[in-house]
Protein backbone atom coordinates (compact mmCIF):
# COMPACT_ATOMS: atom_id res chain seq x y z
CA UNK A 1 0.00 0.00 0.00
CA UNK A 2 1.24 3.22 -1.07
CA UNK A 3 2.33 5.62 2.15
CA UNK A 4 3.09 9.10 2.74
CA UNK A 5 5.38 11.12 5.48
CA UNK A 6 3.45 13.21 7.96
CA UNK A 7 3.72 14.79 11.10
CA UNK A 8 2.29 11.38 13.00
CA UNK A 9 4.42 9.13 10.88
CA UNK A 10 3.95 7.10 7.79
CA UNK A 11 0.07 6.96 7.02
CA UNK A 12 -1.25 5.04 3.95
CA UNK A 13 -2.10 7.72 1.04
CA UNK A 14 -6.02 6.44 1.36
CA UNK A 15 -5.91 7.23 5.11
CA UNK A 16 -4.97 10.49 4.49
CA UNK A 17 -7.51 11.36 1.47
CA UNK A 18 -10.34 9.67 3.60
CA UNK A 19 -9.32 11.91 6.74
CA UNK A 20 -9.25 15.33 4.70
CA UNK A 21 -12.65 14.16 3.24
CA UNK A 22 -14.25 13.29 6.47
CA UNK A 23 -12.81 16.45 8.48
CA UNK A 24 -13.40 19.40 6.20
CA UNK A 25 -17.61 18.21 5.99
CA UNK A 26 -17.52 17.83 9.65
CA UNK A 27 -15.08 20.90 10.85
CA UNK A 28 -17.86 23.05 8.53
CA UNK A 29 -20.79 21.67 10.37
CA UNK A 30 -19.53 21.32 14.06
CA UNK A 31 -18.54 26.00 13.34
CA UNK A 32 -21.62 26.29 12.20
CA UNK A 33 -23.44 24.51 14.60
CA UNK A 34 -21.68 26.24 17.33
CA UNK A 35 -21.82 29.38 15.91
CA UNK A 36 -25.46 28.88 15.44
CA UNK A 37 -25.92 28.40 19.54
CA UNK A 38 -24.85 31.98 20.46
CA UNK A 39 -27.30 34.28 21.23
CA UNK A 40 -28.56 36.45 18.26
CA UNK A 41 -27.42 39.58 20.76
CA UNK A 42 -23.82 38.65 20.65
CA UNK A 43 -23.93 39.83 16.67
CA UNK A 44 -25.79 43.20 17.94
CA UNK A 45 -22.91 45.24 17.13
CA UNK A 46 -19.66 45.15 15.18
CA UNK A 47 -16.19 43.73 17.05
CA UNK A 48 -12.90 43.67 16.03
CA UNK A 49 -13.90 40.95 13.01
CA UNK A 50 -16.79 42.79 11.33
CA UNK A 51 -16.01 46.35 11.74
CA UNK A 52 -15.98 48.16 8.75
CA UNK A 53 -12.46 48.52 6.84
CA UNK A 54 -11.60 51.75 5.46
CA UNK A 55 -10.36 49.49 2.35
CA UNK A 56 -14.46 48.68 1.56
CA UNK A 57 -15.24 52.51 0.86
CA UNK A 58 -18.99 51.84 2.44
CA UNK A 59 -19.39 48.62 0.09
CA UNK A 60 -18.11 50.09 -3.31
CA UNK A 61 -14.61 48.04 -3.14
CA UNK A 62 -16.87 44.79 -3.22
CA UNK A 63 -18.68 45.89 -6.63
CA UNK A 64 -16.21 47.62 -7.90
CA UNK A 65 -12.98 45.21 -7.53
CA UNK A 66 -14.81 42.18 -6.55
CA UNK A 67 -17.51 42.67 -8.98
CA UNK A 68 -19.36 40.89 -5.97
CA UNK A 69 -23.41 41.25 -7.92
CA UNK A 70 -22.13 39.10 -11.21
CA UNK A 71 -21.53 36.16 -8.72
CA UNK A 72 -22.82 36.21 -4.88
CA UNK A 73 -26.45 34.38 -5.84
CA UNK A 74 -24.32 31.52 -6.72
CA UNK A 75 -22.74 30.96 -3.49
CA UNK A 76 -24.82 28.40 -0.91
CA UNK A 77 -27.43 29.57 1.73
CA UNK A 78 -26.77 27.92 5.03
CA UNK A 79 -28.88 30.14 7.57
CA UNK A 80 -31.82 28.01 7.74
CA UNK A 81 -29.49 24.08 8.29
CA UNK A 82 -30.23 24.39 11.62
CA UNK A 83 -33.50 24.81 13.64
CA UNK A 84 -34.32 28.06 14.16
CA UNK A 85 -32.06 30.00 11.52
CA UNK A 86 -32.15 32.89 9.81
CA UNK A 87 -32.75 32.02 5.70
CA UNK A 88 -31.51 35.30 4.75
CA UNK A 89 -32.59 34.64 0.92
CA UNK A 90 -36.30 34.69 2.20
CA UNK A 91 -36.10 38.17 3.61
CA UNK A 92 -38.78 40.90 2.71
CA UNK A 93 -36.72 44.49 2.66
CA UNK A 94 -39.29 47.00 4.40
CA UNK A 95 -39.14 45.78 8.18
CA UNK A 96 -36.27 47.15 10.16
CA UNK A 97 -36.24 44.53 13.10
CA UNK A 98 -36.18 42.37 10.11
CA UNK A 99 -33.10 44.23 8.80
CA UNK A 100 -31.72 44.61 11.88
CA UNK A 101 -31.95 40.80 12.13
CA UNK A 102 -30.33 40.14 9.08
CA UNK A 103 -27.52 42.55 9.82
CA UNK A 104 -26.84 40.76 12.83
CA UNK A 105 -27.00 37.64 10.80
CA UNK A 106 -24.59 38.82 8.52
CA UNK A 107 -21.94 38.75 11.27
CA UNK A 108 -22.86 35.30 12.83
CA UNK A 109 -22.05 34.18 9.34
CA UNK A 110 -18.89 35.67 8.81
CA UNK A 111 -17.77 34.31 12.10
CA UNK A 112 -18.75 31.06 11.11
CA UNK A 113 -16.62 31.56 7.83
CA UNK A 114 -13.56 32.35 9.60
CA UNK A 115 -14.00 30.00 12.15
CA UNK A 116 -14.21 26.94 9.54
CA UNK A 117 -10.97 28.70 7.55
CA UNK A 118 -9.42 28.99 10.66
CA UNK A 119 -9.38 24.81 10.72
CA UNK A 120 -6.49 25.02 8.48
CA UNK A 121 -4.15 24.11 10.40
CA UNK A 122 -5.98 20.73 11.90
CA UNK A 123 -5.39 18.87 8.42
CA UNK A 124 -1.64 19.37 8.63
CA UNK A 125 -1.07 16.92 11.07
CA UNK A 126 -1.74 13.81 8.99
CA UNK A 127 -1.18 15.26 5.86
CA UNK A 128 2.31 15.78 4.37
CA UNK A 129 4.15 19.06 4.13
CA UNK A 130 3.66 19.76 0.96
CA UNK A 131 -0.39 19.34 1.47
CA UNK A 132 -0.47 22.60 3.55
CA UNK A 133 -0.73 24.84 0.36
CA UNK A 134 -3.97 22.74 -1.05
CA UNK A 135 -5.69 23.42 2.06
CA UNK A 136 -5.07 26.56 2.43
CA UNK A 137 -6.76 27.05 -1.25
CA UNK A 138 -9.56 25.06 -0.21
CA UNK A 139 -10.31 26.85 2.74
CA UNK A 140 -9.33 30.31 1.67
CA UNK A 141 -11.21 29.54 -1.52
CA UNK A 142 -14.20 27.73 0.07
CA UNK A 143 -14.96 30.57 2.79
CA UNK A 144 -13.55 34.07 1.76
CA UNK A 145 -15.94 34.41 -1.02
CA UNK A 146 -18.86 33.52 1.73
CA UNK A 147 -16.98 36.08 4.11
CA UNK A 148 -16.89 39.14 1.50
CA UNK A 149 -20.82 38.62 0.58
CA UNK A 150 -21.67 39.23 4.56
CA UNK A 151 -19.57 42.52 4.68
CA UNK A 152 -21.01 43.69 1.25
CA UNK A 153 -24.55 42.51 2.59
CA UNK A 154 -23.54 44.27 5.88
CA UNK A 155 -22.58 47.28 4.73
CA UNK A 156 -25.32 47.49 1.80
CA UNK A 157 -28.31 46.73 4.52
CA UNK A 158 -26.81 49.48 7.59
CA UNK A 159 -27.08 52.38 4.63
CA UNK A 160 -30.65 50.99 3.81
CA UNK A 161 -31.31 51.12 7.80
CA UNK A 162 -29.55 54.50 8.06
CA UNK A 163 -31.93 56.09 5.14
CA UNK A 164 -35.26 54.48 6.58
CA UNK A 165 -34.09 56.21 10.05
CA UNK A 166 -33.64 59.20 8.47
CA UNK A 167 -36.86 59.14 6.65
CA UNK A 168 -39.13 58.17 9.77
CA UNK A 169 -37.42 61.24 11.77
Amino acid sequence: MLRVKTPMGSLPWLGVIAGNVIFWPAWTFACGYVVHRIGVDRFEQDDVVTAPRGFEADGRWYVDTLQIQRWKERLPEAGGLFAGGFAKRDVAGGDPAVLERFVAETRRAELTHWAVTSGVVVPMLWNPWWAAPVHVAVASGSNLPCIAVQRYNRLRLQRLLGRMRRTRV
